[in-house]
This record gives C-alpha cells, sequence and structure tokens, in this order.
C-alpha cells in the first residue's frame, strides 16, 4: 500500500494463566525452553496450556498481548502501541501450503479460503512483511541460509530426511516477530521498565571474518560492519547456492552465540546502556538493530514469559515483578539452559541421520566437502541432506570440491555417520 500498513501482532498471553510463583511457573522456570526432536516434543510448559490454554487455536478466544504498528510503505515502523486484548485467530494455516500459494504454484488453502476478506489480508500481510525486510536488508540485517535438515518419523523408523525451506511464509511470521520484539523493547524503554535484552555483541573475532572473506577474494573493513558483512553474503548466495549454507554456518560461529542481558531504565531518564553492556557492543549485530527483546514466544521460551510480565506490569503502571538481582540471575540461567538444549537437539539430529541410513551401508550418495582440520574431512550428501566424516580422504581435497562417496558404517548412539571416496 501506497500510504503503508495497520499491523497488529497478538501473541497469547501466557501469564494469565501460568502466574509468576506458581508451581507450574517454577517447573517452566527450570526448563526455560522447549527441546525439539523429530520424533517427540520436550515443551517448557505442560500441553494442555502450550498447545491449547495458551495457545491461539483456530475458532478459539484467547487473551493476548497486541503489538499495533504503522509500517510505512518503505518498511520503516513509525510508530507503535502495546495493549491486552481477547482476540480470535479465524485460521490454522501451515506454511509449505500458504507458501506455495503466495508463490502462485498453488490455489489457497482452503482453512483461509473459507473466510471472507482472507485474501486481502494475506496479500497485505506479505506486502507489509517484504517491505520490513527488504528496509532491514539495507540496514545491515544478515539473511544466513544455515543447514537446516529435519527428520520425518513414522512410528519408531526415521522415513525422511529433508532440509527445511524458508519461504516466504515463514519470512512473513520471521518479518512480524522481528518487529514486535524490537517494539517490545521499546515500549519498555519508554516506559521506564528493566528488561531483558536479546543481544548480538559485535564480533569479537571479526578479523576470522574478514580472513574468511578473502578466501573469496573479498575484502571486509577491518572493524565489525553488518552492512558490508550482508553485501559480502548476498554476493556469495548468487555466486555459488550450494555452499552457501556452509559459508553461512561458518559466519554465525564466529560471530557468537546470542545471549540475555538486563537493561534497567530510569522512568522518564535517558537509559545510560554502558552500564550493562558497552554501548558499541549493545543490540543485535545479526539483525542490525540496537532494541530487541524475546516477546513472541512465551509458551516456549521463559524470557519471553518475563518480557510479558514486565509489559503487563508496564501497561498497569505497576512497578516491575522482577527485582534487577531476580532478572541478572535468570538470564544466567536462561542463557544455560538455551546452550544446553541446543546440544541436545543437534546430537539428536546426527542420531536421526545416523538411524534413517544404517540400513544404507555400501550406497553411493553425491557429496561436496564442507570441512577440513587436522581431525579430518567432513561432507554433507545431497540428496538425502546428511553430514558426516569422510575416511581415507586424500590430501588434494579440498572444501566446496564435489565428489562421489560410499556409506561405510553409521552409530546411532554416537550420532557418527563415516564415507568413503569413490574410486
Amino acid at each position: 500500500a501506497a500510504q503503508g500498513w495497520r499491523l497488529l501482532v497478538a501473541i497469547a498471553d501466557v501469564d494469565a494463566l501460568v502466574h509468576k510463583g506458581s508451581a507450574i511457573d517454577l517447573h517452566a522456570q527450570v526448563n526455560t525452553t522447549s527441546v525439539y526432536t523429530a520424533a517427540r516434543v520436550f515443551p517448557m510448559l505442560p500441553e494442555q496450556l502450550s498447545t491449547d490454554l495458551t495457545s491461539l487455536n483456530a475458532h478459539q478466544d484467547r487473551l493476548a498481548i497486541v503489538t499495533e504498528m504503522q509500517v510505512d510503505a518503505d518498511g520503516q515502523v513509525g510508530s507503535s502501541k502495546t495493549c491486552r486484548a481477547l482476540v480470535r485467530n479465524h485460521a490454522k494455516l501451515a506454511y509449505d501450503s500458504l507458501a506455495a500459494w503466495l508463490d502462485g504454484t498453488r490455489e489457497m488453502p482452503a482453512a483461509a479460503r473459507d473466510v471472507p476478506g482472507m485474501d486481502a489480508q494475506l496479500r497485505a500481510q506479505d506486502a507489509a512483511a517484504q517491505a520490513l525486510r527488504t528496509r532491514r536488508t539495507a540496514q545491515g540485517a544478515l539473511q544466513f541460509e544455515t543447514f537446516e535438515p529435519r527428520a520425518e518419523v513414522e512410528g519408531e523408523q526415521v522415513v525422511a530426511i529433508r532440509q527445511r525451506e524458508h519461504n516466504r511464509a515463514r519470512q512473513l511470521i520471521e518479518e512480524f516477530m522481528v518487529a514486535t520484539n524490537i517494539c517490545t523493547a521499546q515500549y519498555l524503554e519508554r516506559h521506564g521498565g528493566l528488561a531483558m535484552r536479546r543481544v548480538v555483541r559485535s564480533p569479537e573475532r571479526w578479523s576470522r571474518v574478514v580472513e574468511v572473506a578473502k578466501k573469496y577474494d573479498e575484502t571486509l573493513p577491518a572493524e565489525p560492519d553488518a552492512k558490508a558483512l550482508e553485501a559480502f553474503l548476498e554476493r556469495r548466495r548468487a555466486a555459488d547456492p550450494l555452499r552457501f549454507p556452509d559459508l553461512s554456518l561458518t559466519i554465525v560461529q564466529l560471530m557468537g552465540a546470542g545471549e540475555y542481558v538486563i537493561e534497567d531504565a530510569q522512568p522518564g531518564a535517558p537509559v545510560d546502556h554502558s552500564k550493562t553492556v558497552a554501548v558499541e557492543d549493545y543490540g543485535h549485530f545479526g539483525l542490525a538493530i540496537r532494541d530487541y527483546a524475546h516477546s513472541t514466544a512465551p509458551n516456549r521460551r521463559y524470557p519471553d514469559l518475563i518480557s510479558h510480565r514486565l509489559v503487563k506490569a508496564a501497561l498497569a503502571g505497576q512497578p516491575s515483578p522482577y527485582s534487577v538481582a531476580e532478572l541478572q540471575a535468570l538470564a544466567e540461567h536462561c542463557n544455560r539452559q538455551e546452550s544446553a538444549a541446543r546440544k541436545v537437539e543437534r546430537s539428536l539430529r546426527k542420531s536421526e541421520a545416523a538411524l534413517f541410513l544404517q540400513d544404507k551401508v555400501g550406497m553411493e550418495f553425491d557429496a561436496i566437502v564442507t570441512g577440513k582440520n587436522n581431525r579430518g574431512t567432513w561432507i554433507r550428501t545431497l540428496a538425502p541432506p546428511v553430514e558426516g566424516k569422510l575416511e581415507g580422504a586424500g590430501p588434494q581435497l579440498d572444501v566446496g570440491e564435489k565428489l562421489r562417496v560410499r556409506l561405510l558404517s553409521t552409530d546411532v548412539a554416537q550420532g557418527f555417520i563415516d564415507f568413503a571416496p569413490v574410486p
């Protein structure tokens, strides 16, 4: 729309049923996050809550925290406000079928087709999301494409492994969630309250990022520069899409993990960020923004539930339900638990791949070399998308080379998969 869009994002008010200090809250506080595997989800909250009572299910009235944003035609959020509301979800949609409709390759999903006006609503949402994305990219937000294989399980068997496609429907939700998280952080800052910020600091290993770029005959600035890095990534995506996920992973690892930190703002006073983390390191480097607080997944991430409690207190003109000391301890705990959960998920993905391949020993696959160091050589098969170690690799093999490999062995318990080059 030439005049922009009025965007409303509703997130379930989990705190309405999970009160601070209750037994369920303490249970969630221990977990801090849901853990996802192909066969089973280990939820942060009991499933009756996370998939029903505190979930925005179709055709059900639910309490929510709503962020209203005015998005300009160029993707800039001009103003925003936050409120509590009772909302109703009119259609439950799936990413892939919606993306296919947006791309014009499939008809509109039946759940959306049955709702009058949903066609225009979804087109408007897509246009707003693309405008937000274009602006973020121009500001230096990094657009990665990481290797994300997902196992499909039937009963006790892994029947397939597929790379998850990052389509327009996923982009739509991602852009709205990013915009909402930005507005949440800014709302708490405006109202002088505590906030649990999500930060990705300016990379300490930027010199290694510069070295990676040099391998592609590219030059990056000596100091961290998100715009320059994104431009480099976009050129590599276009030049070599097959290897781009591996480059993305390398850059992500060099940037370092995200973490939660506490901001304490005083009502009516400017925020002195130097009292929490260094000014130049504050914010989310990967998103090229300063203000960011997780608030869009309170069913599965405890920091989001904390953000909602802080927002609700600010809306009611009440003091923070948490002390600075409480929040600092919770931030440290959430950081530890997030790291542990991701390790479990990575380990399980390796075991899922090994289980899928265990009856395929001796078969041959097309592959690409993804890594090489003093511990060995690693490859990724193209179909199915699986990573493993290459035994007997000659010194002439280099990262990025394509080759034919034979599956030697699998170890499901350890998550090991070994291949050998086909002569």
